[in-house]
This record gives structure tokens, sequence and C-alpha cells, in this order.
């Protein structure tokens, strides 16, 4: 499976986003500087983390984006389905029953074997990314970076 590159934008903007102190936000603009972005598309994709309610936007001279939930509450899984939508990376086209191979339709009553074990890789995946909060990543990131993305992105909360 191969994700698109916005969503490695959007986890790393979201982790990014909770370094800063409650109430700080980032601009589009701000974020697309920090990581050498095309503005304009990332902020395209930062609405989509509004939308699914796990950022906040704000507008004004001091507006910006800012997480809308505690980064407990954050995983990578509602990240990336944020970004990427829900459905499955698999679709069995049941090719079995094609061509000079083609299963007679007595032995495929059973779900292709292949779409059961892609459907279960792609659950375990789910799983596992459902399990990581943007806290837990925190945890996991150099102990000087929060305060260094504090002092080039922080800005007062209105």
């Amino acid at each position: 499976m191969k994700l698109p590159v916005s969503t490695e934008w959007m986890l790393h903007c979201a982790t990014t986003l909770a370094q800063l102190e409650p109430g700080a936000t980032a601009s589009a603009a701000q974020l697309a500087e920090y990581y050498d972005l095309p503005p304009a598309y990332l902020a395209k994709q930062l609405q989509a983390l509004v939308r699914a309610g796990l950022l906040m936007a704000t507008t004004g001279p001091r507006g910006g984006f800012r997480l809308a939930r505690s980064p407990a509450d954050i995983t990578l899984l509602a990240i990336v389905e944020a970004v990427d939508g829900t459905s499955a990376p698999y679709e069995c086209r049941e090719i079995r029953q094609r061509g000079t191979g083609a299963l007679p339709a007595a032995d495929c009553q059973q779900t292709c074997v292949l779409a059961v074990r892609m459907a279960e890789a792609h659950e375990a995946w789910r799983a596992s990314l459902a399990a990581v909060t943007l806290a837990g990543v925190l945890g996991d990131i150099p102990a000087t970076a929060p305060a260094r993305t504090r002092s080039l992105l922080g800005r007062a909360g209105e």
C-alpha cells in the first residue's frame, strides 16, 4: 500500500501542532515554511483535518491551526483516514472466475482467500495506527523538539 505524500505532511503537521502550548496556533504559511511545502496545497490538506474534527482553524491576524482535541485523543488512524478516507486499499475483482483458468461457480461460494487475507492485513494495520496517539508520538520525539518547535511556530491563542 502506498499512501499519498499528503499523509506524511498531515502526520507531521499534527505532531508539530501537538507540541505547541495550549491555545497557540500556527498558520498554514508557517507550517509550509517549516517543512518547505507548497502553502496552498498544505492549507487544503489542513482543512481535511478541520473537517474531521482533529484541528481547529481560527481567523484573523493571530489565527491559524491548533489541535481540536487533546493529543491523547487523536490517533494516527484518525489523521490518515481524514486525509485518505476509510476505504480498504485492496479490492478483489474475482478474477479467479474469469479467463481460461476460471474456477467453477461451486468453488467460489466462499469469499476469495486472498481477499480475506488482505482484509485481515488491512485491519491489523488500522488497529496498529488506532493504538498510537499523538501523545504517544510526543513521548518518542527528542526532548528538545517541543521547545524548538514552540520557538519557531508558537503564537499566543486569541
